[in-house]
């Protein structure tokens, strides 16, 4: 949900969040600087969101949510909260200020969303199992620390893009010429070192580009046919930019999430809820997969994620309905 601005959408207090949303991702928390590591959270502005709730019913909400078993995090980055921990004192920033936001609202733990160029790997920097790209390396290192720091209950998920992540199939940062992207699969390192603490994916399969799927063609997001070549190559596991000797391993399907945006004015390739539906019904049942052969079947997938609680609402709950009806 967005917590800190309304962005058109319109502003929904915590507590009136439907209860079809098991995860709640409070957008976002943002660094003061893109290298300082200090990580602020505030609620909307009155002045953007009149309706905006006091901090005092805003932690009131986050109790009564988990107490309804529902998870409760801070979403850290979005498209304009760019984070590079590019030193160790940024990386205790971090630990120490996100920390602050977690006790402060009672949250049960943290969603990362970087984008832009917040993760890149250097020059010299190939394998994906032993990254040393500082920026990388740290922030791995922050993340593991709030998790020991918290324990168990730490809940962690991750919502990159698709250049981030299943492009890596492909490209793998700068490339043996140091030419290429350096930030295509730049997310598989973090993924990979924190592969038993992550609580769940969701990658974004919208706003994206063409991507090579396992089936060695490009799917292109806006129907079915993309979000199931997209969670195939995560159930099903893939080789990092064309090298069969660095797989990276599939995750779980109870890790898996298929984000996706909730109406046409979320972000492109919104796709319909016959279309979500479909989507479902291949990757859990083996069922109406149209052109493309999934590497497996998992009922165990984890369910769909939107951006956003907001721009469902917007719609007219349009997504919740359809998940509902789906999952009974």
């Amino acid at each position: 949900m967005h917590a800190s601005f309304a962005n058109g959408s319109g502003y929904i207090p915590l507590a009136d969040v439907p209860d079809s949303w098991d995860v709640i991702d409070l957008a976002f928390a943002e660094p003061t600087s893109p290298t300082s590591g200090q990580i602020d959270f505030t609620l909307c502005p009155a002045s953007e969101c009149p309706n905006v709730e006091s901090a005092d019913a805003f932690k009131a909400a986050v109790k009564a949510k988990q107490a309804e078993g529902k998870k409760v995090l801070v979403s850290i980055g979005g498209a304009n909260g760019k984070v590079q921990l590019t030193t160790a004192a940024a990386r205790d920033t971090f630990v120490a200020s996100v920390s602050h936001i977690i006790d402060t609202y009672g949250l049960d733990g943290v969603d990362i969303d970087f984008e832009n160029d917040s993760l890149a790997l250097d020059k010299g920097d190939t394998d994906f199992r032993a990254p040393t790209t500082p920026s990388i390396v740290n922030l791995i290192a922050a993340l593991k620390t709030l998790k020991a720091k918290y324990g168990a209950g730490f809940t962690l998920t991750m919502a990159p893009e698709t250049f981030f992540v299943q492009l890596g199939h492909q490209f793998y940062g700068p490339g043996a010429s140091g030419t290429e992207d350096p930030r295509a699969g730049a997310y598989l390192p973090v993924l990979y070192a924190l592969r038993d603490d992550l609580s769940l994916l969701t990658v974004q399969d919208y706003n994206s580009g063409p991507i090579m799927g396992l089936d060695g063609q490009y799917h292109t997001m806006g129907g079915a046919d993309f979000p199931i070549a997209m969670t195939d190559m995560l159930l099903a596991g893939f080789s990092v930019a064309g090298d069969t000797t660095r797989m990276f391993p599939p995750l779980r399907p109870d890790q898996v999430a298929i984000g996706l945006p909730a109406s046409v004015n979320a972000g492109g390739g919104y796709i319909a809820p016959a279309a979500m539906t479909q989507t479902l019904d291949c990757l859990t049942r083996n069922t109406d997969c149209g052109t493309y052969t999934p590497h497996g079947t998992w009922p165990a997938l984890r369910g769909l994620m939107a951006w956003s609680i907001n721009w469902d609402a917007f719609a007219g709950g349009e997504f919740a309905k359809t998940f509902d009806t789906y999952f009974g």
